[in-house]
């Protein structure tokens, strides 16, 4: 069989930061688009300063460099999937909104990112108010963790319930779908035991710890419960999901599936990422 074209695959487009290490942003989307078979395509809003143990600065584009970086892609190819990461500054939230409408591309997977892990700022307020305001209506999914649902919802998430609420609030904000991780939660919160608060698979021990997100899509609730993989920290898995959604989108699967094959897909690689360190 004839190797396959690389210029017929799948062309998906990722817009977000630069991470030198490689444990996220750009990068980790770029990885994630080739492991699903796409043709990875980028566009650089922040060069942040960063390893594994914080984020020590960025330098941010300007608007103008960013359209430079994207219409270049977008003429010479037909974007099937775009993914939005950080956009840090006003400026960089207006002008994404302002290309997605003009050059018509597919509605994006938005992953917004605020805050790094340890804790440095990744979105200024003003950059998330147009982001709430232009942005969110614009999107296919949005994807945020606990604390960015906490935020974007103006609410406490404690647990699946509010978690519901939550995906639900944003949704009226603009968004069709939202997906709501709840891996940040406590384990007292109920969310990583809720084996026998909410009901327990027939295939899993009463007691496991599940790892549960909400997908509220145009108001179809779904719950996704999975093996909770007890273990360090992974960075970038939230790029990887973000990514690896958009990735099966742009290959025309339903957003339910794709949303299970990049769960499946992020699960793997945490797994492999633990292995690794207990050799």
């Amino acid at each position: 069989m004839a190797a396959e074209n690389y210029n017929d695959r799948h062309v998906a487009l990722a817009i977000g930061g630069f991470d030198p290490s490689g444990g996220a942003g750009i990068i980790a989307d770029i990885r994630t688009f080739v492991h699903f078979g796409c043709r990875p395509t980028a566009a650089i809003t922040s060069l942040t300063f960063q390893n594994s143990q914080g984020v020590f600065g960025a330098i941010h584009e300007t608007a103008e460099s960013l359209r430079a970086q994207i219409l270049p892609i977008v003429k010479e190819f037909r974007v099937d999937a775009v993914k939005v990461g950080m956009l840090p500054t006003a400026e960089l939230v207006h002008e994404v909104a302002r290309l997605i409408r003009e050059e018509q591309l597919p509605a994006p997977v938005i992953d917004p990112v605020m805050q790094s892990s340890s804790g440095h700022r990744l979105m200024e307020e003003e950059a998330f108010e147009v982001f709430v305001t232009e942005l969110l209506p614009l999107s296919r999914l949005v994807r945020p963790n606990h604390p960015e649902a906490e935020k974007l919802a103006g609410m406490n998430i404690v647990g699946e319930e509010e978690m519901q609420q939550a995906a639900a609030r944003i949704r009226e904000l603009g968004a069709r779908a939202v997906l709501v991780k709840g891996g940040h939660l406590k384990p007292e919160s109920g969310v990583r035991s809720q084996e026998s608060e909410w009901g327990s698979s027939p295939t899993v021990r009463e007691g496991v710890l599940k790892a549960t997100d909400v997908l509220d899509d145009a108001g179809t609730v779904t719950t996704l419960r999975g093996e909770w993989i007890d273990g360090p920290s992974v960075r970038g898995t939230g790029c990887m999901l973000s990514s690896a959604i958009a990735a099966c989108l742009a290959k025309r699967m339903s957003l339910l599936d794709s949303i299970s094959a990049a769960k499946e897909f992020v699960a793997a690689e945490i797994q492999n990422s633990n292995s690794k360190l207990k050799t």
